[in-house]
């Protein structure tokens, strides 16, 4: 049984609830290691991430509250990492890296907003051509590691995340699969682990985790790592459906 969930975030960025609230959630469910993470300061989009000068804040109440809870749990203090963030990292615990933007021209184009603006951008920066920025993606995801010297690999495939309400990527395209290819092969080569990520299934946009089915059996056929990870942004989604996937790990 999981009795670890390191990817969850508090209002100290996008979530819903304070990190003493993701802790007591999973202590109620019963885990032994609870990571509240923060999203990683970037310049070019503020809407979601901490605020610069609250890292100190949130690095000190992290510490508090693992001296808090030390009977009933351990607290981990974490960093999702963005590709495109030039933050430091030494002060947390972990790091999760992840490619959350493409930096097209002078713009960083977010893959996981909506499908309009993956669709504006690949006419804008591809001639049209999405599988063109699937491509640049996956390049810039298989570099995730090196880049931010991540201890885990978020959602892997995150550019799929609407694959389910649109017809925009086919999942099944020959280039859109050499490409997760590629980038999973660099990736394997380090030794980090992927995670299973629910975050999409909790708030409605996917039936299925990052990454998808076959990806997820292609890292294990090539003795890559799995770790279930929630990436709840509120304290009812901790641990969110980890019985259900306790085999895919």
């Amino acid at each position: 049984m999981t009795t670890k969930d390191l990817h969850t975030h508090s209002t100290y960025c996008d979530g819903k609830n304070t990190p003493e609230e993701m802790v007591r959630a999973a202590v109620d469910k019963g885990l032994d290691t609870i990571g509240v993470c923060a999203h990683s300061y970037s310049y070019y989009d503020t809407s979601y991430c901490i605020k610069k000068e609250a890292i100190p804040r949130f690095l000190a109440e992290m510490r508090y509250l693992r001296a808090a809870y030390a009977d009933r749990i351990h607290v981990l203090c974490g960093v999702e990492q963005d590709y495109y963030s030039d933050e430091l990292t030494d002060d947390f615990d972990y790091v999760i890296g992840s490619v959350h933007y493409l930096r097209c021209g002078g713009d960083y184009v977010p893959v996981d907003e909506t499908p309009g603006i993956l669709s504006k951008a690949a006419d804008k920066y591809f001639g049209g051509d999405i599988y063109a920025l699937c491509e640049k993606y996956f390049s810039t995801v298989a570099d995730v590691v090196n880049k931010t010297g991540c201890d885990i690999i978020g959602h892997f495939d995150l550019i799929s995340k609407f694959t389910e309400r649109t017809d925009l990527i086919d999942l099944t395209h020959p280039r859109y699969i050499a490409a997760w290819k590629a980038a999973a092969d660099e990736l394997l080569k380090t030794g980090v682990p992927f995670e299973i990520n629910m975050g999409a299934i909790s708030r409605g946009y996917r039936t299925s985790p990052y990454p998808g089915a076959e990806i997820i059996d292609y890292i294990k056929a090539h003795g890559g790592r799995l770790v279930l990870s929630s990436d709840a942004h509120s304290a009812d989604a901790v641990a969110y459906q980890f019985d259900k996937y306790e085999t895919f790990a």
